[in-house]
């Protein structure tokens, strides 16, 4: 137990250096292409002057640059993320967003793994059959897909024609589906979910394919065989626990993956999430709400790759004596 709870507290002292990198990375990049004041009454040239007194404030836009983010940095830390062109703080428009973006992503991976792990051991088991290679080209066109183009082909085919699940947002507007307020969400919430699923399922059955492979080729393996233990028990007792270790690591990877296409898969089923407001903030120049999303963003990758190692080391004592 102590030698887990220092590998937890040196994963989170590693997480300050990192922070601090992609803070400095974010600031130069929202400062590159000029004046950001500039830029902003550029995308909005209806600026009130209370906002853009704001934000020259915020910017400091009359000190050097490593003064200016020494500012933005101390802001940040003190959960001020400016204002947006709406003249409302940032962090009031992000916060609502949060969780209908977690409400696609968390049970998105939870069903990628519960479906993909079994099905990529019975791919596994049955290699080179007809199975196998269905479940493997079903999973390699599922990795390869973007996700926004298969969630429009999905509105056009669920939506358009067959008229069974609405076609964008988190609830009805001038009717409720099947019945009931909850029911109406979880009808919205079918489409961009399978998406995302699918295109997460893809990844674990290929990497559980692999793993499981590998394993069954092991000595220890083959020894348990002669011993005369049932194929179940070798299987799941033996085999599963070396093969999933990795699962645990692709993980915070999907989750980070599954964010980064965001943006396009809540812009198509136009999803109240971070992704469409990011989309929505681009097309403005509201370089605050860029900026502040962008920030969100990356402290929930950091939190989901903690609970990711801390899962890691849990499982997997060498990770936490190394």
């Amino acid at each position: 137990m102590a030698n887990l709870t220092i590998y937890v507290i040196r994963r989170l002292l590693f997480m300050i250096p990192v922070f601090l990198g992609v803070s400095i990375l974010t600031f130069i990049i929202s400062n590159a292409a000029g004046d950001p004041i500039a830029l902003i009454r550029q995308g909005l040239r209806s600026v009130s002057p209370e906002v853009l007194e704001a934000l020259k404030a915020y910017y400091h836009v009359n000190e050097p640059l490593h003064i200016r983010y020494l500012y933005w940095l101390w802001d940040l830390l003190h959960f001020n993320l400016g204002r947006s062109l709406s003249g409302s703080p940032v962090i009031n428009i992000i916060t609502p967003l949060i969780l209908p973006t977690l409400m696609l992503q968390i049970p998105s991976i939870i069903l990628a793994v519960a479906i993909g792990v079994p099905i990529g051991i019975y791919s596994a088991l049955h290699q080179y059959s007809k199975k196998d290679v269905s479940i493997t080209t079903i999973a390699l066109f599922g990795y390869s897909m973007p996700t926004f183009w298969l969630g429009l082909m999905m509105i056009i085919v669920f939506s358009l024609y067959l008229g069974w699940f609405p076609s964008g947002g988190a609830a009805g507007i001038t009717k409720i589906w099947w019945g009931s307020e909850f029911a109406d969400r979880i009808a919205h919430l079918i489409m961009p979910l399978s998406v995302l699923t699918y295109v997460q399922f893809a990844t674990f059955v290929r990497l559980m394919r692999g793993n499981m492979l590998q394993i069954l080729r092991e000595d220890y393996i083959l020894a348990a065989r002669s011993c005369g233990l049932k194929e179940r028990t070798v299987i799941y007792k033996h085999a599963l626990r070396n093969a999933i270790t990795p699962i645990v690591t692709i993980l915070g990877l999907g989750f980070g993956s599954s964010l980064a296409g965001a943006p396009g898969l809540e812009t198509a089923f136009n999803w109240p999430g971070l992704g469409y407001k990011f989309v929505q903030a681009t097309f403005s120049l509201d370089i605050p709400l860029i900026v502040g999303i962008t920030v969100i963003i990356t402290i929930m990758l950091m939190i989901a790759n903690i609970i990711t190692d801390l899962f890691y080391g849990l499982i997997d004592p060498r990770v936490r004596l190394g």
